[in-house]
C-alpha cells in the first residue's frame, strides 16, 4: 500500500472516503483530550488552604503523585496546543501549575515517588511518572525551543527539575516485576542522554545485561496483552531512541505483529493468557496507538498504519476515550500529514505460539483460543457470546486439568497432562525429626508411596464447515472419579434444549444431562453438546477454583475414565 504526505485541503478532498488522513486522528484526539481535561478539573483540589492543593482525586478518591502527574501532563498538552480551545488559558495554567506544584511537593528527598496503594520510595513507579512527562519535556525543549513563552518556560523548568531529581533516585533502583527493569533502564538511558550523568548509564546497563525477555513469538514474560506488553514496548522504543541501538525496536515489531492476532470479535484485547491484573478484564487496544504509529512511521509496516485507523474507529464506535497522546502529534507534527488507506482487515488466521503456550485462531465471525498450563484452557468468542472451558475435578492435590504439553496435530491441537498420585510414608529411622510439631517438620523430605496416575488428553480441532470446533476430552488411569466439563458463559441471555428453556441472568449453575444446548442472545446462538450428566458434584473439593462471578456456568458431568467429544457451533457462521 502507498503512504504519502498530503498537503493542502484541495488535495485531501481528492482522496476517497476509504483513505484516512491522520489529521482526522489528531482532531479526534484533541477533542477527546479536552473532554478528559474537563473531567479531570472536576476532581482537582483547588482550595489553597488544603494541604493537597493541586492534586487530582482518582475514582477511589486516592491522592497519588502518579495520577496527578498523568492528569497534569494532559493539561499541559492542551495549554500548549494552538488548536485547543484552552490554548494559553489562564485558568488552565493555574490548574496545571497547581498540579506540578503537588508533584514537586510529593517528590521525596531521594527523588523518588511513593505509589501509595502499593510501592513506597519506588524506582519503577517514579520511572513511569517521568515517562509521562518526557514527551512534554522534549516538545518544550526541541519543538518550542527558543520560542517558549514565559509561562512555557516556567512549565519546562519545573518538569526539568522533577526529571533530573527523579533520575538520581531511580539509580538507587529496586524492582518487583519483569517490566519494572525496562521502565528503569529506559528512563535512566533517556536521562543520561539529557544530563550526561555516567552513573545513570552504568545503572541502566546493569538491568539491560539481564537480556530482554521478549521471545521469538513477540511475547514478554508477563504475557500481559492488556497492559504490560505495551509498557515493555514503550521502554524498548525509548531505549532505541536513547542509545541509537535500533535492535530494541525489533522486540516491539514482533510484539505488535503478534498483537494483530489478539483482537477479539468485540474489538477487545484477548487477556486470558496474562499473568497480571489484566487477566480476563475487558480491555481495548487504545493505548497501543502511539506504538503502532511510531513503528509504522519508522519501519513502514502497512498493517501498523491500519491498526492506528482501527483503534480510532473502535474508540469512536464504542464511545471510548481516545489515546491520551495529543503531545505526540505536537512532538511529531509531521504525523498530521500522513495518510494511509483503510482499517486493519483482521483476516482469518491459525497461529501457534509454542514458546508462549497459546494458539489463537480466527474464522469469520468467531475466534477460539487454546492455552497450555491454564485451567481455563479454551475460549470461544463469537462477538457477543464468550464461552470458557475447564476440565475440572479432584485427584489428590489436583483440582483441574492444566496442560503440561501442547502440540499441533494434522487437524488441530493436542494437550496432555499426567496427574501423579502419592501418599506420605512414616519417617524412616534415619530421617525422624526432633519435633512432633507437624508444622515444624520438613515433610517435603519424607519418603512417598507413588501412584496411581491419571492421564487427561484434550484434542481441539476446527469443524470442516468452518462454523465451530470439536473438543475431545479423554481421561484414563483412574476410574470412578466424578469430574466435569465446566463452561463459563457470558453474553448469552437464554438457554434452551429439548427439555428446558430458561433465561440466563448470570451466576446460574446448570447441569445439562443430554441433548444439545443452545446459548443465545438477540444476535447470536452457540450450540454446545451432546450433553451428559451422571452426577451433581459441581463445586468440587476444597481449594477448587470458584465459578466466574456474573457468568452462567454450564456443566457436563461424568465419572472417569470417559471419552467425550463436545461440539461448539456458531449459528451465524452457517449462513
Amino acid at each position: 500500500m502507498h503512504i504519502t504526505a498530503i498537503k493542502g485541503v484541495e488535495k485531501a478532498l481528492q482522496i476517497g472516503e476509504s483513505r484516512r488522513k491522520m489529521e482526522k486522528h489528531y482532531e479526534f484526539i484533541l477533542k477527546d483530550t479536552q473532554e478528559l481535561v474537563y473531567e479531570s478539573m472536576c476532581q482537582q483540589i483547588m482550595d489553597k488552604d488544603n494541604p493537597n492543593y493541586g492534586a487530582f482525586l482518582d475514582k477511589n478518591h486516592i491522592l497519588d503523585a502518579k495520577y496527578t502527574i498523568y492528569r497534569t501532563a494532559s493539561m499541559i498538552s492542551l495549554y500548549c496546543c494552538p488548536d485547543s480551545s484552552l490554548y494559553k488559558d489562564e485558568e488552565l495554567f493555574k490548574r496545571l501549575m497547581a498540579g506540578l506544584g503537588f508533584a514537586q511537593k510529593m517528590q521525596l528527598e531521594s527523588g523518588l515517588y511513593d505509589y501509595v496503594t502499593c510501592n513506597f520510595s519506588s524506582a519503577p513507579d517514579t520511572a513511569f511518572c517521568i515517562k509521562k512527562l518526557m514527551p512534554t519535556f522534549f516538545f518544550l525543549r526541541d519543538i518550542r525551543g527558543e520560542n517558549r513563552t514565559e509561562k512555557e518556560e516556567e512549565i519546562f523548568k519545573i518538569i526539568d527539575g522533577i526529571i533530573g531529581k527523579a533520575a538520581k533516585g531511580i539509580i538507587t533502583g529496586g524492582f518487583h516485576t519483569p517490566n519494572h527493569r525496562w521502565a528503569i533502564a529506559s528512563t535512566l538511558m533517556e536521562c543520561y542522554k539529557i544530563y550526561g550523568d555516567e552513573a545513570m548509564k552504568t545503572c541502566a546497563e546493569k538491568y539491560l545485561a539481564e537480556g530482554i525477555d521478549c521471545n521469538e513469538d513477540g511475547e514478554y514474560a508477563e504475557k500481559s496483552a492488556g497492559n504490560y506488553n505495551r509498557v515493555n514496548n514503550d521502554a524498548m522504543i525509548t531505549l532505541a531512541q536513547a542509545t541509537g541501538d535500533k535492535s530494541y525496536e525489533e522486540h516491539v515489531i514482533r510484539n505488535l505483529k503478534m498483537m494483530l492476532h489478539y483482537w477479539e470479535p468485540d474489538d477487545s484485547v484477548f487477556t486470558a493468557n496474562s499473568t497480571r491484573f489484566d487477566k480476563d478484564r475487558l480491555m481495548y487496544p487504545t493505548d497501543y496507538y502511539t506504538e503502532y504509529m511510531l513503528m509504522a512511521v519508522r519501519h513502514q509496516v502497512p498493517e501498523f498504519y491500519e491498526m492506528c485507523n482501527t483503534i480510532i474507529d473502535i474508540c469512536q464506535r464504542r464511545n471510548l476515550h481516545g489515546p491520551d497522546c495529543l503531545i505526540y502529534f505536537m512532538w511529531y507534527p509531521e504525523w498530521r500529514n500522513i495518510e494511509h488507506e483503510g482499517l486493519f482487515g483482521n483476516p482469518d488466521y491459525h497461529v501457534f505460539y509454542k514458546n508462549s503456550g497459546i494458539s489463537r485462531n480466527k474464522t469469520g465471525r468467531y475466534t477460539y483460543t487454546v492455552m497450555n498450563g491454564k485451567s481455563n484452557f479454551l475460549y470461544f468468542h463469537d462477538g457477543t457470546i464468550k464461552l470458557e472451558m475447564k476440565v475440572a475435578g479432584s485427584f489428590c492435590e489436583h483440582r483441574a486439568f492444566k496442560g503440561e504439553t501442547m502440540e499441533e496435530t494434522a487437524d488441530g491441537l493436542h494437550l496432555h497432562q499426567t496427574m501423579h498420585g502419592w501418599y506420605y510414608l512414616p519417617w524412616s529411622p534415619d530421617k525422624i525429626p526432633q519435633t512432633n510439631d507437624w508444622w515444624q517438620m520438613d515433610n517435603a523430605s519424607r519418603d512417598k508411596k507413588m501412584g496411581p496416575d491419571m492421564d487427561i488428553d484434550v484434542w481441539v480441532k476446527e469443524n470442516a464447515a468452518g462454523d465451530g470446533i470439536d473438543v475431545r476430552v479423554k481421561t484414563s488411569g483412574v476410574d470412578g472419579a466424578p469430574w466435569r466439563i465446566e463452561m463459563s458463559v457470558t453474553g448469552a441471555d437464554f438457554m434452551e434444549n429439548g427439555h428446558l428453556a430458561t433465561n440466563l441472568k448470570g451466576n446460574e449453575t446448570i447441569i445439562a444431562k443430554d441433548d444439545y444446548v443452545q446459548l443465545s442472545n438477540y444476535r447470536d446462538t452457540l450450540t454446545v453438546g451432546p450433553a451428559f450428566g451422571t452426577h451433581r458434584f459441581m463445586e468440587g473439593k476444597e481449594d477448587s477454583e470458584l465459578t466466574n462471578a456474573g457468568a452462567s456456568t454450564l456443566y457436563f458431568t461424568d465419572y472417569t475414565g470417559f471419552d467425550h467429544t463436545i461440539t461448539i457451533r456458531n449459528m451465524r457462521s452457517q449462513f
